[in-house]
């Protein structure tokens, strides 16, 4: 079977022509992005300028006309890179800044011709088996290689997928006479969207426990507006139809974080824990790793401090806490980093949190940073050990952010429960531009938690509502009683993070609700004083300090809206897409048709281009599917 899909190149042509300006005190670079061939402006292209001896890295991304700069440039020689999601980064070298110049670059993309993947051929897939079994599997060498048992040196690569992922059993139906109460922890991971374009533009169908539809829509910001009264988050409700089932309504529930600048942020104590193990030689990798972090690193100043902490056969400390005002000094020891070895993420994370204690910052941001494919393999590396032992550093108060890098060996659900389990975020980092969204574009989102322990109970009308379906949220369903019990831990907001919910619901008089006997001691049908209600929904929290959680609540009418807004109409086309590429039994009508039409007609102000490449990551979906 052959699979036909385009690869996408960006190009970046140098102008020769250097413009001399008398009113310019140092260098300038100035350009215009657009597509090959056609005027039309290319906006959230990525432009970077890189002074290849400190390693400083300065960024900006094409704004809504194409065009972007870079000012005050001091005269030297720069690298220039230019990326963008789907495309072939760009690199030109040398470039030659001097005091009074403007150097004008174009950027053009290009589209390649389609690239044939032929499927593993049996009789190679076989002498592979023959190769791998000669093969001493405990004894990498320094290279990456392994030893044949007769000493001498075979390559290969790996075609069967060890990546592991926690099996996902979608929430049903529930009658609301018999189950009124829908509890979850809220959940403001993307890991699932990015790790599922990773398999898209690779050309195959995503694993179906690797599309998680609440992180595919959580990936997203919408437009709720931002907190006014005395509670850290403000809630938005929205009832409509819903679009894979005519007879159904869609119930959609949004929270924003409390957004704050940059530069209004408390100082940060963060340590960087790296797995420089053998698995993580490869380019989307340790090479990855690094450059996702300089991002960062070039985001922070004196006030915040960094440390590295490296585990492959064993833990060590490459870099006591420094301040990140000596970025030369962060950068050079993150390059001089090899991967090889094996995984002891145990001793890793032990030595991690211990640096970060020594180093806490009353007030701040106290948090490690693991980086990592999740591929542990000696030492502590059950999910169960691993997730006791980041439930008991995380009542020093220590946050963690999970950061996931490859493929074919990476382990989704080793990462995810540590990420739930040590108050944390988990981001899967599939290239340079998604690790700017992460640790730049978001970076209060991921490094800032302004509230804990965040609960969502709704409790349903059974006089309008027959039955409601929560969509994802499987890994995140707590018990009724859970929502009062300050002692049990639900997820985090970050700043500026938004969260959003749906539920599928079925009104009274609209459809068959699941079979159920009668209660024996009734319920809240008999009292109509409430039937202009459609369902209250209650929000606990805790504040960073506090061990008492706070409640907050709203209603929702049954007003059902005829023209909704693009909040609602995008997140709906989001789920849509992941129930398709999950093949869910409730994806009812469900089509990459009426996706793309939806997600077209709510693509709103989409400043960063996220919404923009939802849509054509929705047609290549089309493709790959039509080709398997």
């Amino acid at each position: 079977m052959k699979l036909f899909t385009n690869i996408f190149i960006l190009a970046l042509s140098l102008n020769s022509a250097i413009l001399f300006a008398q009113d310019v005190k140092k260098g300038e670079i100035i350009g215009v992005v657009s597509e090959a061939n056609t005027p039309k402006t290319l906006e959230g292209v990525t432009v970077e300028l890189v002074n290849p001896v400190t390693k400083v890295k300065r960024s900006t991304t094409s704004d809504a006309g194409g065009n972007f700069a870079f000012t005050e440039v001091t005269a030297g020689l720069y690298n220039i890179e230019g990326t963008l999601v789907g495309f072939e980064k760009f690199q030109k070298t040398g470039v030659k800044i001097t005091d009074g110049t403007v150097v004008e670059v174009n950027l053009a993309m290009v589209i390649n011709a389609p690239v044939v993947v032929e499927e593993l051929d049996h009789e190679e897939y076989g002498e592979y088996e023959k190769v791998k079994k000669s093969c001493d599997m405990s004894a990498p060498t320094s290279s990456g290689t392994y030893n044949r048992g007769n000493g001498t040196t075979n390559y290969y690569e790996e075609p069967s997928n060890t990546e592991g992922y926690a099996p996902i059993n979608e929430n049903e139906f529930r009658a609301v006479a018999a189950s009124p109460l829908s509890t979850f922890s809220v959940d403001v991971d993307a890991a699932s969207y990015s790790n599922v374009r990773r398999f898209l533009l690779g050309g195959s169908k995503p694993e179906r426990d690797a599309v998680r539809v609440e992180e595919m829509i959580n990936y997203f910001d919408y437009d709720y507006p931002n907190p006014t009264e005395e509670y850290p988050f403000s809630i938005t409700t929205e009832l409509g139809k819903c679009p894979w089932n005519e007879n159904h309504q869609l119930v959609h529930i949004g929270l924003q974080g409390k957004k704050l600048e940059a530069k209004n942020l408390p100082p940060s104590n963060l340590v960087f824990l790296l797995d420089v193990s053998g698995s993580m030689s490869a380019e989307n990798k340790l090479p990855l790793l690094k450059k996702s972090l300089e991002l960062l690193v070039n985001e922070l100043g004196e006030k915040d401090r960094i440390a590295i902490v490296v585990y492959a056969g064993a833990a060590g400390l490459v870099l006591e806490s420094t301040s990140a005002g000596n970025k030369t000094k962060i950068i050079e020891s993150m390059d001089a980093l090899s991967a090889g070895g094996s995984t002891a993420g145990g001793a890793g994370i032990e030595l991690a949190y211990n640096v970060a204690a020594e180093n806490f910052i009353e007030g701040g941001n106290n948090r490690v940073i693991l980086a990592t494919d999740g591929d542990f393999n000696v030492g502590m590396s059950s999910d169960a050990s691993m997730a006791e032992l980041i439930e008991k550093k995380r009542e020093t108060g220590i946050f963690l952010t999970c950061l996931g890098y490859g493929m074919g060996n990476y382990q989704d659900s080793k990462l995810e429960t540590l990420a739930d389990k040590g108050n944390g975020n988990y981001a899967y980092i599939d290239n340079l531009m998604e690790a700017k969204k992460v640790l730049v574009n978001e970076i209060g989102a991921t490094l800032l938690t302004i509230a804990k322990d965040v609960k969502i109970q709704v409790e349903f009308n059974p006089a309008v509502v027959e039955s409601y379906r929560l969509v994802g949220y499987e890994n995140r369903l707590l018990n009724a009683e859970d929502f009062n019990d300050d002692k049990k831990d639900a997820g985090e907001i970050g700043a500026g993070h938004t969260v959003t919910a749906l539920y599928e619901v079925v009104l009274k008089g609209d459809g068959a609700a699941p079979s159920v006997d009668d209660l024996r001691y009734g319920n809240n049908e008999s009292e109509p004083k409430l039937e202009g209600e459609l369902l209250n929904v209650k929000f606990r929290y805790k504040e960073l300090t506090g061990e008492e959680s706070k409640l907050i609540s709203r209603q929702l009418t049954k007003n059902v809206e005829t023209n909704n807004s693009d909040n609602f109409d995008f997140a709906a086309a989001v789920a849509e897409f992941g129930m398709i590429l999950r093949d869910s039994e409730f994806k009812g009508t469900a089509t990459i048709a009426d996706v793309l039409v939806l997600a077209q007609n709510s693509i709103g102000a989409d400043v960063y281009g996220y919404r923009a490449e939802f849509i054509q990551l929705v047609k290549l979906a089309d493709e790959v599917y039509a080709n398997k």
